[in-house]
């Protein structure tokens, strides 16, 4: 409280400078300050955060902040609270040397979003400090013969305030002889000349002791002394004399180390010792000055000791004293005024002040990345520093305040094209020559799911070999994301599609993690050739993003059904019996072979071939069609059996076959089995040297047996069942068999189907012996003559093809 009071003793006020920017359209404010040095630490300067219009409770939250000046952190601001208060004392001594205004400029940064003020804090001088001499006695040795008006200089007091706390008189202690004369220096100083105001009588007083004061305009006022010990010489009546009372000097800054400034000249009009001079700075001349000017005590050449800073020092006051070698010397005093000119010896620099990295890729445009400030400690325009970055990059500068720029964004950013950006700021001065430097920060680029997925194609024709594994894998679809992290995780699903109420999970699985496709079932050609669904390949943002493809799987045909025999038929692994009459002429057909195969086109092309045959020069094979034909009539020293093996191949690589035993007897009269389509048949063998008659009555008495079974079955069973003939003439036999045979070519071996049937015609009726899909049934209708009338009937037992009443 006793800070805080103590700096409203000295007043505080608030003032704030708006610069308006009509191109910007926006304000900048500088706000002041003023407090006394030396406050006690923790003194509350001003509730910043009032006075800047921000609200305290966000203060902590948008991370406020002040620059540190010189390492030194001088003042901070509570967070709670919004004030401004001192954490450490503040000397304006120490921080402002031989400055009238002491002025710290502080930057007041909050985030989120960014914002700067500025902040100027004028810091008020207090008389803590009392004037002091820079030595405590000076000694000056005056001849008796100095005429009344001689002035002699002093050495004057400093002291480190300023203002009206600095040196405003000097008083000399009572003297007879002496009083002093106060001057005024270029910078406002005070210094004294001691001014003889009646001739001195050494052998009156050789030594005169007198006190000089310095006192401080503060209040209350502070004073510091020193002793003149005044010794009175012998006459040396000439003093030197120099050229010129003043002299103005213009110097290039940073030139080089013992260049000539001024060669000074003084003379003297004694003779002999009294008339060599001696040149020396005045104890006016600052130590800074003789640290960077030498001056030569015997030619009076002053020239560069020490570097030349523009920046540091402009101007340079010094005051040389020429003093010659007599016994009681005497001095002339001239005064040098060297004016430092500037030249363009300091880079500009460049400070970034606050910097936001990474961002995400769908920052807005005009928004602020970073700010930074550009400074040139070279005047004019020397002084005067551009910016600017690469006209390629989609950022532009714009600025906010005096030296102050902030960086933002001008176009749409994409992390897929650029991740990130290597952003260098060039600062280059108006010197001749110009002077640059940069900075390069690099802004990273954070990743928005903002890619859908992509396939390779937008169509894919996958062919599966049929009778394929079970999990087998048919290809690997996948997508790809530039994307990244879980924006880029890809999961892949099967869009469900029913066909004939299987879905399709149910017939192919996908690997959810890398898009590999499994058949999970074996695939048919025969039953199944294509299937046509779509494959979705989903990301893992949020909100997630998808696209599909559509894949179109084809069955390819494997030679995997071997051809079925299906005339003439036989049961399985017997073999088939037919009777033919020996006197069949050449050329007649004798029986034909009809195989299918389920395959496709080349797989199903079908060859038939003899494997086996009693007499190859008797019967010969179509290889295209199956017909067996007789090559020459029978002999009577043919064999009246004849055993035929027929094999019936496909086109397949392998090829796969059937063979069919076909035992053929000769006969002399038409006796005839039933055709190659009927239950398993009788045979009949006729027997040259048994009687006609015995052999029509054993088959009348068989055929009664046979009708009795077959009644007594379709009775229990009811269903219709075939029932055996009396063998037929020969006629009715050989002409039957040719129709039978005739019709058995009307099946194609491309018929689409499965079963094996057999078929009699008996009554109007093709009854079909084994259970057939009813496509082949309408098939075997189709094929045949139209003249025959047949129709389709079925009853659970059997498919019926029916001639019409």
């Amino acid at each position: 409280m006793e800070a805080h009071r103590s700096a409203e003793h000295w007043g505080r006020y608030v003032s704030v400078f708006l610069l308006f920017s009509s191109a910007l359209n926006t304000v900048y404010a500088v706000t002041h300050y003023s407090i006394p040095e030396e406050l006690k630490e923790g003194s509350v300067v001003a509730n910043l955060a009032a006075d800047l219009g921000l609200d305290v409770m966000e203060l902590s939250r948008r991370k406020m902040r002040l620059d540190v000046i010189a390492n030194k952190k001088y003042l901070d601001v509570n967070k709670e609270t919004g004030e401004l208060y001192i954490v450490e004392k503040i000397d304006r001594e120490y921080l402002c040397i031989s400055k009238t205004t002491c002025f710290l400029k502080l930057d007041a940064t909050i985030e989120n979003p960014v914002r700067m003020f500025n902040i100027e804090l004028e810091i008020l001088d207090i008389n803590d400090n009392a004037p002091h001499f820079r030595r405590d006695t000076m000694h000056l040795d005056i001849a008796e013969s100095t005429p009344a008006g001689e002035r002699f200089s002093l050495n004057n007091a400093v002291d480190p305030d300023i203002g009206m706390n600095s040196i405003k008189t000097y008083y000399l202690s009572e003297s007879e002889h002496f009083n002093i004369e106060i001057q005024t220096g270029r910078d406002g100083s005070k210094f004294t000349d001691l001014i003889l105001k009646k001739a001195l009588d050494r052998e009156e007083e050789s030594v005169h002791n007198l006190i000089l004061t310095a006192v401080d305009g503060g209040v209350p006022s502070r004073t510091g002394t020193a002793n003149i010990i005044v010794r009175v010489l012998d006459a040396n009546d000439n003093a030197p004399k120099f050229d010129k009372d003043s002299y103005n000097i213009d110097i290039m800054e940073n030139s080089p180390i013992g260049r000539l400034v001024v060669k000074l000249n003084a003379t003297d009009l004694d003779e002999g010792s009294n008339a060599e001079i001696v040149y020396s700075y005045s104890l006016y001349t600052s130590e800074k000055t003789q640290e960077t000017f030498s001056l030569n005590p015997n030619t009076g050449e002053i020239t560069v000791k020490d570097m030349i800073n523009y920046e540091d020092f402009r101007i340079y006051d010094m005051e040389v004293i020429a003093t010659d070698k007599g016994t009681h010397f005497l001095s002339g005093h001239c005064k040098l005024t060297i004016l430092v000119t500037d030249m363009n010896d300091n880079h500009p620099e460049l400070s970034i002040k606050s910097f936001q990295s990474p961002v995400k890729e769908v920052i807005a445009v005009d928004t602020v990345i970073a700010v930074v400030s550009v400074s040139d400690k070279d005047s004019g325009e020397n002084g005067k520093v551009d910016i600017h970055i690469a006209d390629q990059l989609p950022f532009a500068l714009r600025e906010s305040s005096d030296n102050y720029y902030e960086l933002v964004v001008s176009q749409p950013l994409d992390r897929e094209k650029v991740p990130e950006y290597e952003i260098t700021f060039t600062v280059t001065d108006r010197g001749s020559p110009p002077l640059s430097d940069n900075e390069t920060m690099t802004l990273e680029l954070l990743d928005v799911n903002d890619n859908v997925p992509q396939f390779p194609q937008s169509f894919y024709t996958i062919p599966v070999m049929e009778n394929n594994a079970p999990g087998a894998l048919l290809s690997s679809l996948t997508a790809f994301d530039p994307d990244l992290h879980e924006n880029q995780y890809l999961v892949y699903f099967i869009i469900e599609k029913e066909i004939v109420n299987t879905s399709m999970s149910m017939l192919f699985s996908i690997n959810p993690e890398n898009g590999n496709l499994y058949a999970l079932k074996t695939f048919d050609y025969e039953i199944e050739k294509e299937f046509l669904f779509h494959i979705e390949a989903r990301d893992s943002g949020v909100p997630p993003l998808n696209s599909n493809v559509t894949v179109h799987i084809i069955i390819v045909d494997q030679n995997d059904n071997p051809p079925v025999i299906v005339s003439p038929w036989r049961a399985h692994g017997s073999v088939v019996e037919e009777k033919i009459p020996r006197s069949t002429d050449k050329g007649s057909l004798v029986s034909k072979v009809i195989a299918i195969d389920t395959d496709s086109v080349q797989n199903s092309r079908i060859t038939y071939q003899f494997l086996q045959v009693t007499d190859a020069t008797l019967f010969s094979l179509d290889q295209y069609n199956g017909e067996i034909r007789t090559m020459r009539m029978f002999s009577y020293r043919d064999p009246r059996h004849q055993r035929l093996v027929v094999i019936a191949k496909d086109n397949g690589d392998p090829a796969l076959s059937a063979t069919v035993t076909i035992k053929l007897s000769t006969v002399e009269t038409a006796v005839k089995a039933y055709s190659d389509m009927t239950e398993v048949p009788l045979e009949y063998d006729i027997f040259s040297d048994l009687n006609l008659y015995l052999v029509i009555g054993l088959g009348s008495v068989s055929f009664l047996l046979l009708i009795t079974i077959l009644v007594t079955c379709v009775l229990k069973c009811q269903k219709p069942m075939p029932s055996k003939a009396a063998p037929p003439s020969r006629n009715s036999v050989i002409s039957e068999r040719n129709s039978t045979i005739a019709d058995s070519t009307l099946v194609s071996n491309d018929a689409y189907w499965y079963s094996l049937f057999l078929a009699e015609t008996r009554k109007g009726k093709l009854v079909v012996r084994q259970p057939v899909p009813k496509a082949a049934s309408r098939y075997i209708v189709s094929s045949l003559p139209r003249s025959t009338g047949l129709t389709e009937t079925s009853d659970s037992a059997a498919s019926t093809l029916q001639y019409p009443k």
